[in-house]
């Protein structure tokens, strides 16, 4: 418990120290357009870029004491032993119970950070002009993700909960083979059946964009057809475009946003960046790397499942699996935090990667 609290209190100190050196930086450079900048960025709007993102590093520095307020009330000073405490009262079986507790957990998160949610959408996003949800949809939207997550979820967690009571000491392996490949089905299955309930995809209609994007592809020897345009003007004027997907499901989407405010040589830039992960195989790499930590992962859980002296530390003195999957979903963040800056170094390297792609 020690440790817990230290490594906590460390990485939270780290982080706050973080977000405050880079709200320094940024107002310090904010009268000033960087020198490559200034024939494509008006002094103004280097202002309006600097203060949005001041704004979004306090409000995270905001939500950063928040949640470490929550980390301590769920774990040391017992809040996840009292919502288990309710459970136990009904005196259900191990997997109901697990069931029981994992949804009143969820139920209860999503309604303490429904406040945070609200205010990024309707005070700051609005205050810069980027918000177009309406109070409807966002409450459309926040109905289906809690109808999601409850049936994905409980999928999920119903198969963990079972592997762990009823498969022995080699349950770990088989979760760890349980999660890999629903991980995969959920790939296969976000653009054609998940993403969809919340946006409108739309094939691409530009036939001059459609002309350059399969030059390009030819160039780079990959065999793509599958351009989509998604509706995320309905929530937001922010552009982007992304890949998903993977085998007869996989394509790349852009924003209905994108499209509108850059150039067709532009969102070919932005495409070529996307196709450069892709090509350099960092989708691959991250999804390999992220199965080994899984299974390290795993393997761990089903020590601490095994160890009474890592229940009685955090004040529960009768073991029980879904008490050690969610303490070790707490603990996970904090005990690996220091692995941070490699992770880091990864994604950026990736990304870097990707620019010079997109260069050449």
């Amino acid at each position: 418990l020690i440790s817990f609290y230290i490594l906590a209190i460390l990485g939270l100190i780290v982080k706050l120290v973080l977000n405050f050196k880079n709200i320094t930086y940024i107002a310090k450079h904010a009268n000033a357009v960087p020198t490559m900048f200034k024939e494509k960025i008006t002094l103004e709007e280097h202002k309006i870029a600097a203060k949005y993102t001041i704004t979004k590093q306090r409000f995270s520095t905001s939500t950063m004491l928040i949640h470490f307020l929550l980390l301590i009330l769920w774990v040391p000073l017992g809040g996840l032993n009292q919502l288990d405490l309710i459970v136990q009262y009904f005196k259900l079986s191990q997997i109901q119970s697990g069931l029981v507790f994992f949804l009143l957990y969820t139920v209860i998160s999503i309604f303490i950070s429904l406040p945070e949610t609200i205010y990024s959408t309707f005070v700051i996003e609005e205050k810069f002009g980027f918000n177009k949800t309406t109070p409807k949809l966002f409450i459309i939207d926040f109905i289906k993700q809690l109808i999601l997550s409850t049936l994905i979820g409980g999928i999920l967690i119903y198969t963990l909960l079972y592997l762990m009571n009823f498969l022995g000491e080699n349950w770990w392996l088989f979760g760890w083979g349980f999660i890999v490949l629903f991980q995969f089905l959920i790939i296969w299955a976000y653009p054609k059946f998940i993403a969809p309930i919340f946006n409108k995809f739309s094939p691409l209609d530009d036939e001059d964009l459609k002309k350059k994007i399969e030059e390009l592809s030819n160039n780079i020897n990959l065999n793509f057809k599958d351009y989509y345009v998604m509706n995320a003007s309905l929530r937001s004027s922010h552009g982007n475009a992304y890949f998903t997907g993977f085998g007869k499901n996989k394509r790349i989407v852009f924003f209905d946003t994108l499209l509108k405010t850059l150039t067709n040589n532009e969102v070919m830039a932005v495409l070529a960046h996307e196709l450069g992960h892709l090509k350099k195989k960092h989708i691959l790499k991250s999804l390999f790397m992220g199965i080994l930590f899984m299974g390290g992962g795993f393997y761990v859980l089903d020590y601490l499942l095994n160890s009474k002296e890592f229940f009685m530390a955090f004040g529960k003195a009768t073991p029980s699996s879904h008490m050690a999957l969610i303490l070790f979903t707490f603990l996970l963040p904090v005990y690996t935090f220091i692995l941070t800056p490699l992770s880091s170094w990864f994604s950026r390297k990736n990304e870097y990667e990707a620019d010079q792609f997109a260069v050449e």
